[in-house]
């Protein structure tokens, strides 16, 4: 099924940035999923993949036991699991994120914004 470790590693590494979310980037049925699609929004991040975990409780328990990380939502970046809601948050408020992002070829929203801070 929808479940299997195969299955997950073709879908984490199909798309540069996925999120496994409670509910869909336009209406999140959580407030870490909606966190979540919060900081990608705020980054400019508007192409990546999210899976709605709520459609399929497959999905919901296979990628739990596929990151070894017991909560939804789920970031991965270039399919290396990120983490959840609170170190994405962390990596926002450091930096990091952009940087990841960067390594990606995606130019964050937020470098742009600085700029215009600067001058």
């Amino acid at each position: 099924g929808s479940g299997s470790a195969e299955q997950l590693d073709a879908l984490v590494k199909k798309d540069k940035v996925v999120v496994f979310l409670k509910g869909t980037p336009e209406q999140p049925q959580c407030g870490f999923s909606n966190a979540v699609v919060q900081i990608l929004r705020l980054h400019g991040v508007r192409d990546y993949a999210a899976y709605n975990v709520l459609d399929d409780p497959q999905l919901r328990q296979g990628i739990k036991d596929y990151s070894n990380w017991p909560t939804i939502p789920q970031v991965y970046l270039d399919g290396e699991f990120v983490g959840g809601c609170d170190i994405l948050l962390q990596m926002h408020q450091n930096g990091d994120l952009v940087e990841e992002l960067k390594k990606l070829g995606i130019r964050s929203a937020l470098l742009d914004e600085k700029k215009d801070q600067d001058s």
